[in-house]
């Protein structure tokens, strides 16, 4: 049984105020979060709405102990999408990633590798940017934890919390997991003790910390769940963190007397900040320029709150509990959205540094490249849920999608093109789909990936623009353009006419799937005779048909997604391709199960 003994206790009565909150957000907007008695409360929460907000976007910030595993790098690919379909549709967005970089396991885990805490951070924060520039990340602000604008915060933000009587100090003991760093109740232990999440014995410790007064929160806490359920999404996350909720909040230790590496609780230098009450804050101290005098204002003043805070489930209580609270005590307006995904399993276990079971993304990278690694784990991955890797699987869906229905389609058009019209389209792709009805089936898709990438339905987004390939194929394959070429006549125009329409719904699909595989759209774009400035340039309005032109010229047909050989058919010769049937694709995703 935990105990804690308060002493230089301070006095955390203040006036709690009512907070209102609107039954729905309007995704595209912030929230206004205000109070009746807002002009004498301290801590009361402005958001001001205006459609000219930024977008502000986050990942975990990835914890440094080791270098960033298949778990990390899929929640940056899913924030990444993301970021890039708000910048299509014409948001400003800030999309911000990073690490952390303070605590016990880091400390430990320089000192196995015979370096300092510093020089371990250095090597292991900059192993994340090299892979985020191999997954063609395009984050606009990195922030590291040890950053001294970052530090200015944190010590900012401990002042304005302790000025409202929010922290104490007390003696603690209890059972404290070295992975979690955090304690934990016995009841929520495996036997020996063990952390059910890193399946370690947790070891017993005593220490003399100070507090963070979460239970003076629990009131608001729950109006804010209550009233605002588009706060902690899915629906079923705010489940978990209503249900954990109800047994009741704990206050919780925000310094370590026993960890030097951290930065020091401003009022007690023998002390460091724990990991939490320092990581968290990097969301706003992210938003400071290099050249900026740091300060929570001009922090703030630049893009806070956050849009959308993208985690794994395991931190799930931290960001949708402790931050909010953390944020009311200190009088900042709250997030507006924390959506907490699933896990990466690998032998029905989640993947984690801690455990030493993870899948290497830089390997797969490596080997099967950006596009194939980003579409997999975005198209199979049921948004929010857990997935399951699979090598096979992986090949499978990554040739089909990426190789045959968009990649063959393209190129065996193009070829066409070449060999009946010199590569120059006919007619504009407007006038050659009048009274056509694969015009109207390629825009009723485009829509519904447009809704579906706003509610962060990112599989089925993928799937809806690769039904645009698949329609494309059964109509070129219905009309046989090669046949009616050879009839000559009105016949050579129709199929002319066939193979604009192919292209147009290929164009659509380089802008509809470029939040997804954006270098693979560069290079459909490219084919279609466009420079990689317009491809660049090109926002969601680019999905309306009628952008390909009569007299266009078209690049030489080039296969822009080379297919994936298993090691049995490179050692036997090419195999016919495996068709991957709607039902097993289907039963496969029903069936997956990913992580930060």
């Amino acid at each position: 049984m935990a105990v804690r003994v308060h002493h230089s206790l301070q006095s955390h009565t203040t006036t709690f105020t009512t907070f209102f909150f609107p039954k729905s957000i309007n995704k595209t907007h912030h929230i206004k979060w205000f109070s009746p008695s807002s002009r004498r409360s301290r801590t009361a929460l402005y958001c001001t709405c205006s459609s000219q907000d930024p977008f502000v976007l986050t990942t975990p910030l990835y914890y440094v102990n080791a270098p960033p595993h298949m778990g990390s790098a899929y929640s940056t690919i899913a924030a990444d999408a993301i970021a890039r379909f708000q910048r299509l549709i014409g948001k400003k967005v800030i999309f911000i990633t990073g690490t952390d970089e303070h605590g016990e396991k880091i400390a430990t885990a320089a000192a196995a590798g015979g370096s300092t805490p510093n020089d371990h951070c250095d090597a292991i924060s900059q192993s994340y940017r090299a892979l985020w520039k191999d997954l063609d990340i395009s984050y606009d602000k990195f922030i590291r934890t040890t950053d001294p604008k970052h530090e200015a915060i944190v010590e900012e933000f401990y002042s304005k919390v302790l000025a409202n009587g929010d922290i104490y100090r007390a003696d603690y003991e209890g059972l404290y997991c070295v992975n979690c760093e955090e304690y934990k109740d016995e009841k929520e232990l495996l036997e020996n003790n063990c952390c059910p999440m890193h399946l370690k014995p947790c070891v017993s410790r005593k220490e003399d910390n100070y507090f963070f007064a979460l239970s003076k929160y629990q009131k608001k806490l729950e109006d804010i769940l209550e009233h605002n359920p588009d706060f902690v999404q899915p629906l079923y996350r705010l489940n978990e963190v209503q249900n954990w909720m109800k047994s009741g909040l704990k206050d919780f230790s925000i310094s370590r007397a026993s960890v030097d590496w951290g930065i020091r609780v401003p009022n007690d230098p023998k002390q460091t900040i724990y990991v939490w009450f320092d990581a968290l804050l990097g969301y706003i101290s992210a938003l400071l320029d290099d050249q900026e005098q740091p300060s929570l204002q001009t922090a703030i003043s630049s893009g806070w709150p956050a849009s959308l805070h993208l985690i794994g489930k395991d931190i799930l209580r931290f960001h949708a509990v402790y931050w909010p609270a953390m944020l009311m005590s200190a009088g900042l307006s709250l997030p507006n959205t924390v959506f907490g995904h699933g896990f990466l399993t690998k032998d029905g276990m989640k993947m984690g540094k801690s455990l030493g079971n993870t899948l290497e993304p830089n390997e797969l990278v490596q080997r099967f490249g950006p596009d194939a690694v980003r579409y997999f784990f975005l198209r199979e991955v049921e948004f929010g849920n857990d997935g399951d890797y699979s090598e096979e699987r992986f090949i499978n869906i990554v040739n089909a999608h990426l190789a045959n229905t968009i990649g063959n389609l393209l190129n065996r058009t193009l070829g066409l093109l070449k060999k009946n019209c010199q590569s120059t389209l006919v007619a504009d792709s407007s006038d050659a789909a009048e009274g056509i009805e694969f015009k109207d089936t390629v825009e009723k898709l485009v829509e519904k990936s447009k809704v579906q990438y706003e509610s962060l339905q990112l599989s089925s987004a993928c799937e809806s623009v690769m039904e645009i390939g698949n329609a494309g194929n059964l109509y070129i394959d219905a009309r046989a353009p090669w046949s009616l070429f050879k009839q000559g006549g009105e016949s050579f125009d129709s199929a002319a006419k066939d193979l604009v329409l192919i292209l147009e719904a290929v164009r659509i699909i380089a802008v509809a799937l470029s939040p997804v595989t954006p270098n693979l759209c560069l290079r459909i774009y490219r084919q279609l005779g466009y420079t990689d400035q317009q491809f660049h340039a090109a926002t969601w309005s680019d999905t309306k048909w009628g952008g390909l032109k009569g007299g266009q010229v078209m690049a030489p047909p080039t296969p822009i997604f080379a297919r994936i050989e298993t090691v049995e058919e490179a050692e036997s010769g090419p195999a016919t391709e495996k068709k991957v049937s709607k039902k097993k694709e289907k039963a496969s995703r029903s069936q997956s199960t990913i992580g930060a």
